[in-house]
């Protein structure tokens, strides 16, 4: 398992580490102190498990699991000197909450649970894989509901789609159109050859692009040819490059 480490305390990031030092299965990814690093080290490294603190100065740790967004949160152990957090952190898919100090064997136990609910994923995975190895055609249309009528939005008229919640925006020719579908779920469902995921909230139709503008620490901006322009997350990079000629 690949683990980081989200503490404002340096002590308190070293007991972590020392604990998970003992286990030969745990990478230890990264260690961050401060909320905003933990954003940016948990999008680009994925890690399979997150020890994360509540309290700390700008960003806490609720407001780090918001950024990261609910399809892209990994596994969460919360490690806190503060109980009044507990209900919250559970409701937040929280695997564990650690309070500080706790012990080796209090530790080991929130790993071991983190281990059996990986491993429950991995199995549900290939469960699911196996019933369904024969996947549908992709959305070539969208059945779309609004203003008390009922129309067919054609895929290849969607410039861009924008996360909503369990809904997405459908950005097309004839304006925005509210669709109710997770972004997860309907990105698995879109022609790969016709679309592709930029952001984690935004997928975008890759003959709707016009040009790519780079900006700094090797970002791009993604212009359409509606002169929307939309930011290409360094983490989806890769979903731009694929069949393309050259490279960024």
């Amino acid at each position: 398992m690949k683990a980081v480490i989200v503490d404002d305390e340096p002590l308190a990031r070293s007991a972590v580490r020392n604990m998970l030092r003992r286990h030969a299965d745990i990478e230890i990814a990264a260690e961050c102190e401060s909320g905003a690093a933990a954003i940016d080290s948990i999008s680009s490294l994925s890690p399979d498990l997150v020890f994360l603190d509540v309290e700390m100065p700008e960003i806490d740790g609720f407001a780090v699991l918001q950024a990261i967004g609910w399809d892209e949160i990994p596994h969460v152990v919360f490690v806190t000197a503060y109980p009044q957090y507990a209900v919250r952190a559970f409701e937040s898919r929280a695997l564990d909450y650690l309070l500080k100090p706790f012990d080796q064997d209090r530790f080991d136990k929130a790993l071991q649970r983190a281990r059996e609910r990986m491993a429950q994923a991995d199995w549900s995975g290939r469960a699911w894989k196996s019933l369904h190895e024969a996947k549908p055609d992709p959305i070539d249309r969208f059945i779309v509901r609004e203003a008390g009528r009922v129309f067919f939005l054609p895929a290849r008229d969607v410039h861009w789609i924008e996360a909503q919640g369990n809904y997405v925006l459908l950005h097309a020719r004839s304006g925005a159109h509210l669709f109710r579908e997770p972004m997860a779920s309907l990105s698995a469902r879109l022609d790969a050859r016709q679309f592709r995921r930029i952001h984690r909230s935004t997928i975008v139709n890759l003959d709707s692009i016009r040009e790519l503008r780079p900006c700094f620490h090797g970002d791009y901006e993604v212009v359409l040819i509606d002169a929307t322009v939309l930011k290409l997350s360094h983490r989806f990079r890769a979903n731009l490059e694929k069949n393309a000629v050259g490279g960024l």
